[in-house]
């Protein structure tokens, strides 16, 4: 199917699924990758993540086939529409990608086009990893103790956290009904009348949602979690939920998590219960612990007990919570990268919004997501050019050349503009390779 707008470039090769279970690709040293620089600020910081990711690859031998595609307001612009067929189809045939923010309004309009993406492309796991770089200023006494990584839907006694979020269930989902409407008061005529819950819904207008946690999305999330520690060499994978208040959604993400550790893993996975009953609470050095918290509970561990957690799974909205309170605690959304994963798909975005009041100033701090494309080279296994990435980010910041939103907070710093800051990463990039 030929691309409508968009020009795929003429050099550069497609990278294939080899397992799709497995996320195997086959990834030539000249990849075609699809970019979306996004809404607002997403024109200054898509073009300095490009700078930056082209550096790291020409470092390590290796050349970046950029492929533009659009969404949201530069998407309009090209074809009237949000999310034209030519950017899901570019997605869909190149496998990897990186997109800037876009922009959702509150309570009206088209709804988020992030979860748009996600649920049209299968990228069911949102995962952003939290960890402190030296040097940048933060709200907590030991922000090194933060090292850890969240799946929604790597040093020792740092702070680096990976949240592992659903992305496709929950109430993302977009199943309501909006008060007033001849729709919501069917949906509630059925749930006082037909299912007997006629003291819940207060009198008067109301709007309606379903919260819908499936057996399916919740072990596929959970294994892409465990399969994580594994590889990463992490103590813990914990469940987050609320099951203690809703039983059958997220009692049930709790309970279905349990069954894939305790089922699918072997000795490799223990949870916690066996670790206390037979272990005296002594983990051993080559196995998984999976545990669970309750998310309340969990948003003040992550302060007060930072450093006992290293990977969290957990349901879509308490993934979007939990996984920005780890980034308050490394310095703030601007420096928050994160990724969606399928199978054998990876589209990377920094967890920031769009920012509109700053579009086109050359203002912003664009390291969200530059390391977005560290998690996406990472992905393609360029975990080389990965890290030179992390390396250059850090010697920028530990030199206090920074933009406007760290430079505030410290003493003696250089105030770079968007542009800037990209080519003092660049630079050292090409330094340190």
């Amino acid at each position: 199917m030929p691309y409508e707008k968009v020009d795929v470039p003429a050099d550069g090769e497609t990278i294939e699924v080899v397992d799709a279970s497995a996320d195997e690709l086959d990834v030539p040293n000249d990849p075609i990758i699809p970019i979306i620089y996004g809404d607002g600020i997403g024109t200054d910081v898509g073009p300095a993540a490009q700078m930056v990711l082209e550096a790291a690859a020409e470092a390590t031998g290796r050349d970046i086939n950029w492929m533009r595609v659009y969404a949201g307001e530069t998407a309009r612009q090209q074809y009237d529409e949000n999310l034209p067929e030519d950017t899901l189809q570019a997605f869909r045939e190149f496998n990897v990608g990186i997109k800037g923010p876009l922009t959702t309004p509150v309570g009206a309009g088209f709804r988020s086009l992030n979860v748009a993406l996600r649920k049209k492309l299968d990228l069911y796991t949102n995962v952003r990893p939290t960890y402190h770089i030296e040097g940048v200023p933060s709200p907590v006494t030991r922000p090194d103790q933060m090292d850890m990584v969240t799946f929604r839907e790597n040093t020792e006694d740092v702070l680096d956290m990976v949240t592992f979020r659903e992305n496709t269930e929950d109430v993302y989902a977009g199943i309501e009904w909006e008060a007033g409407t001849e729709e919501v008061e069917q949906v509630r005529a059925f749930v006082e009348d037909e299912m007997g819950f006629d003291e819940t819904i207060h009198d008067g207008a109301v709007g309606i949602g379903v919260k819908p946690i499936t057996e399916f999305g919740t072990k596929r999330l959970v294994r892409k979690a465990i399969d994580h520690a594994l590889e990463n060499d992490r103590d813990s994978v914990t469940l987050v939920h609320k099951g203690n208040i809703m039983k059958f959604t997220e009692g049930a993400f709790r309970d279905w998590g349990y069954e894939v550790a305790e089922e699918e893993y072997g000795s490799e996975v223990i949870t916690e219960d066996t670790l206390w009953e037979e272990r005296d609470g002594e983990a051993p050095d080559d196995a998984v612990v999976v545990n669970d918290r309750i998310a309340d509970n969990m948003l003040q561990q992550i302060l007060t007990r930072t450093e006992n957690y290293d990977v969290l799974a957990m349901p879509n909205l308490n993934g979007d919570y939990l996984s920005d309170a780890c980034g308050a605690q490394i310095g703030g959304l601007g420096i928050a990268p994160g990724a969606n994963f399928g199978d054998g798909r990876c589209l990377a975005e920094p967890v920031h919004g769009s920012a509109p009041k700053y579009a086109g100033q050359d203002k912003v701090n664009p390291t969200a997501m530059i390391l977005s494309g560290k998690i996406m080279l990472e992905y393609m296994g360029w975990k080389d050019a990965g890290q030179l990435i992390r390396d250059a980010v850090e010697e920028a910041i530990k030199a206090k050349k920074v933009t406007y939103d760290i430079e505030r907070q410290i003493q003696g710093g250089e105030k770079l503009a968007t542009s800037e800051y990209a080519r003092v990463v660049a630079d050292n990039i090409r330094d340190l390779a």
